[in-house]
């Protein structure tokens, strides 16, 4: 395996679309969503070590998760686990991480992945990483992986690339989560891919970008560099950290950057993102409802998305295209149409009864 291959794994985000299984104190990366036995940020984990050695995944969370980190991947030492102590989006974090890759190898080539998608072939998966671990050891480019899209979502962000014979391809620009018409216009157009958020590049290709089009972000974390990966380094990191701006990378540098690349990914992807997005990817019953722990005695009801403590009976009758999800001090039925808006009502909430709910 490669030694000079790294991986940057986020796993700082709540997932509040998720609520209530997914909550501030125990986000959506350390549940079993799937009811597979394996939580999202272990299967993520483990993907990726058919790559990397496991010893070089670094894990960027919030400190409040730290613990949890280290519970649920006990194959991790405590070194891999990088906190932040505010939160500030991920531009920050990817910087410091990278500043500490940097420092123990320069020749290092890294991917930065999410710790919450769904990957159904991993051996595509692992083929196209490969692929772009070896273009970005070439060139000073930075790459990332688009998926395919398979229907006009306006839940992603778009990358549109210049039509090219080679496979890896020159970004031409990108989009925020457009409308619905302008989805079907991307798609129509034939060279648009949804943005995973799944980056690759080099250690000192993305430390230079950041100090090209990040000059301040740079020299505030440059300061700290004779102390990483050191037992100083947490001190310089709680005093400077929160000074950073909240900024994401596809704001800091992507948006930014002249050589951004992207490789058409060949695998199946889900961001799992919303209880819709989850229900996509379950086996259904033959009345199409999609049930993770439930016993489920269902009569004119389809469509379901259903969810409770392991084993617990739930009869629904009448019910089509809803939401049922069971956590302890928390029932919520709701329609998937409306899955957006659970972060209002999550807010709601937490105003009415108490933030210990969210």
């Amino acid at each position: 395996m490669n030694k000079n291959y790294y991986a940057i794994l986020m796993a700082g985000g709540v997932g509040s679309r998720f609520w209530p299984v997914s909550t501030t104190t125990f986000p959506k990366q350390f549940h079993d969503m799937l009811g597979t036995g394996e939580t999202l940020i272990q299967r993520t984990f483990s993907r990726l070590t058919k790559i990397v050695p496991s010893e070089n995944i670094l894990i960027l969370t919030n400190e409040r998760y730290s613990d949890l980190v280290l519970e649920q991947l006990p194959q991790a030492e405590e070194r891999q686990v990088v906190t932040e102590p505010a939160m500030r989006n991920t531009a920050p974090c990817i910087l410091y991480a990278s500043l500490k890759i940097q420092k123990e190898n320069p020749d290092a080539v890294m991917v930065v992945a999410p710790s919450d998608h769904w990957i159904e072939d991993e051996n595509a998966f692992i083929n196209n990483l490969e692929q772009s671990f070896k273009a970005c050891l070439e060139s000073d480019i930075l790459m990332t992986l688009g998926i395919q899209p398979t229907f006009p979502n306006t839940g992603y962000g778009y990358i549109q690339y210049n039509r090219e014979e080679s496979s890896i391809k020159k970004v031409a620009q990108f989009t925020e989560k457009p409308n619905y018409e302008t989805a079907k216009e991307f798609i129509n157009a034939g060279n648009y891919l949804w943005n995973a958020g799944i980056f690759i590049w080099s250690v000192n290709s993305i430390v230079n970008a950041f100090a090209k089009y990040q000059k301040e972000m740079t020299q505030l974390f440059e300061k700290g560099s004779v102390v990483y990966n050191t037992v100083q380094e947490n001190d310089f990191i709680q005093s400077n950290y929160p000074q950073a701006e909240n900024i994401s990378i596809d704001y800091a540098i992507l948006e930014k950057a002249e050589n951004v690349y992207v490789l058409p990914a060949t695998f199946d992807w889900n961001d799992l993102g919303t209880w819709g997005s989850l229900y996509d990817k379950l086996d259904k019953t033959e009345s199409k409802n999609a049930v993770v722990n439930a016993r489920v005695l269902a009569q004119d009801a389809s469509g379901n998305m259903i969810r409770t403590a392991q084993d617990k009976i739930v009869v629904v009758d009448g019910l089509e295209n809803y939401i049922i999800v069971d956590k302890e001090e928390v029932l919520l039925i709701y329609p998937k149409k409306k899955e957006q808006d659970i972060k209002e009502v999550l807010k709601k909430v937490k105003d009415i009864y108490g933030e210990q709910y969210g």
